[in-house]
């Protein structure tokens, strides 16, 4: 996938969010997205699915333009699990599974997957137990999972995290990320993490820093070079870390 963006606003009289990004992600590479508030990580994911549309550039998936095919289209062929899980009123059934194409084989193999499927066993109602507005008898936690289990169900070869563990707790993180490290190898992965140390095994670490990239490197490089943003942004956690505060 190769990002062409040369400025994204959100709206005509405000100012430009994104400034000019150029750089590859290599097929089947986990690439993660760093960046203090405000240095547009958000915002690239977003133009990524085409909530916002670049002013100038474009953004290329295996050489297609994305702006030149249906938003429907382009969003069937991605996944993303978000930083606020979501669940809609109905039946665990309809939350994984909301256009009804898989069957409920599949549907139990993504909730063992994702360390459900004992879970939803042990509800009276099994996969048509009901789920309440926003997913409330489900825990926070729970609900990532679910989230979780759509994307396995799903199996896109472009799937992004989106602070997807900043709300949940340590076991629910390790969760995700052994499963999308086990059942999403070949797929290109891209990450925005809120704990710092869930990107550190990435392949490429890209920084972002007001809009622009300021770095695109392997964690390996950015971090062996104190001086870099990255190792600057790492020290900065640890040392947040060690007195009992989390980045």
């Amino acid at each position: 996938m190769r990002l062409c963006v040369a400025q994204v606003r959100y709206a005509p009289h405000l100012p430009l969010v994104l400034h000019g990004l150029t750089c590859t992600f290599t097929a089947g590479s986990k690439t993660g997205i760093m960046g203090r508030t405000g240095s547009g990580k958000s915002t690239l994911v977003q133009t990524l699915f085409r909530l916002v549309e670049p002013v100038a550039g474009q953004m290329l998936i295996d050489s297609i333009n994305i702006s030149l095919i249906g938003i429907h289209d382009l969003r069937s062929k991605l996944s993303i699990i978000p930083q606020d899980p979501t669940m809609f009123r109905g039946t665990v059934r309809s939350n994984l599974d909301p256009l009804e194409e898989f069957t409920d084989e599949q549907i139990w193999e993504a909730l063992d997957m994702c360390q459900l499927g004992d879970v939803v066993r042990n509800k009276e109602g099994k996969l048509d137990s009901k789920v309440t507005e926003n997913g409330e008898n489900w825990s926070m936690g729970q609900r990532q999972l679910v989230c979780l289990g759509r994307v396995l169900l799903k199996k896109s070869k472009i799937l992004v995290l989106d602070e997807a563990t900043a709300s949940v707790d340590t076991a629910t993180d390790n969760i995700i990320q052994q499963t999308v490290k086990q059942h999403f190898a070949e797929s290109t992965v891209i990450t925005i993490a809120h704990r710092i140390t869930s990107i550190l095994d990435s392949d490429m670490v890209l920084f972002l820093n007001q809009g622009i990239i300021e770095e695109y490197d392997s964690p390996k490089k950015l971090l062996n070079n104190k001086s870099s943003a990255v190792a600057q942004l790492v020290a900065e956690y640890t040392r947040r870390s060690n007195s009992g505060f989390e980045s």
